[in-house]
């Protein structure tokens, strides 16, 4: 089957069911998506499937055609997507793991809402879990970013 990830086509030959998280790692060598649970609970793992966050874990590889999977590595090659600046200024994270998908939502969160509440932020990011609880820092980074892009006009 062939699926779009980060702009590339990839033909790859995997069970339908595979869970997307091991087609992206294993068969693409896409390890910036990460295995925290399994179970879709921690959200360490989330991709955007046509620019909606999702977990990789749960969803099924054959659901991935003719869709566009977008990963943590595609966002920047250098670090200087405003998401990852913010984050890196703010020194939001601490162990570091679950970031990938903490900012694979707050980009999915910003595609949809320029200036996003806390209530927005809080419900956007709850399904990523953060075992360091750096809740504050990243809704405060999430709010700068929005800040940011809107005062340079970049908003949705």
């Amino acid at each position: 089957m062939q699926i779009s990830v980060n702009g590339k086509l990839y033909t790859v030959d995997a069970e339908q069911d595979t869970p997307l998280l091991w087609v992206l790692r294993d068969h693409l060598g896409l390890t910036g998506t990460k295995y925290g649970c399994g179970i879709g609970a921690c959200g360490s793992c989330t991709i955007l499937l046509n620019g909606e966050a999702v977990r990789s874990c749960l969803t099924a590889f054959g659901r991935a055609e003719g869709e566009e999977i977008t990963t943590i590595e595609s966002i920047s090659n250098d670090n200087k997507h405003p998401v990852q600046q913010i984050w890196e200024e703010l020194q939001v994270p601490q162990c570091g793991y679950c970031q990938s998908g903490q900012i694979m939502s707050a980009i999915a969160l910003l595609r949809e809402t320029d200036e996003p509440s806390d209530e927005d932020i809080d419900q956007a990011m709850s399904g990523v879990l953060c075992r360091c609880g750096t809740y504050p820092r990243i809704r405060q980074a999430i709010k700068v970013v929005a800040s940011r892009l809107a005062s340079r006009g970049e908003g949705k």
